[in-house]
């Protein structure tokens, strides 16, 4: 059974910073990659940020040098630290990965989702 789930959520203040945790099934988190996405009402889902097995890390122009991935692999969790956030960062937050025989890197559509975790700004 694969499952994903998001914590660390909430409301802050613009500057502010929130940390959030996703814990996976282990077979799925030791292969490969896990990526963070948002998604905000009447717009796409958009892939925030991914970190491979190898610790290789991407983002996106508009978090980069402000958020963080990292990963806990004996503890099977995925981390986003985000810092200095934005009004334009309040959205859903989902981690997502994919069985070790598709190998997810953020280059595809992944078949397994958190159920999300509300990060709003003001």
């Amino acid at each position: 059974h694969v499952q994903l789930v998001e914590s660390g959520g909430g409301s802050v203040q613009a500057g502010g910073s929130l940390k959030l945790s996703c814990i996976g099934s282990g077979y799925i988190f030791n292969n490969c990659g896990v990526g963070w996405y948002r998604q905000v009402p009447g717009k796409e889902r958009e892939l925030v940020s991914t970190i491979l097995r190898t610790g290789t890390t991407t983002y996106i122009d508009s978090v980069r040098g402000r958020f963080t991935i990292s990963q806990d692999n004996a503890k099977n969790t995925v981390f986003l630290q985000m810092n200095n956030l934005k009004t334009e960062d309040t959205a859903v937050y989902l981690c997502a990965a994919d069985l070790p025989q598709y190998c997810y890197t953020g280059s595809s559509s992944p078949r397994y989702w958190g159920q999300g975790t509300q990060v709003t700004v003001s």
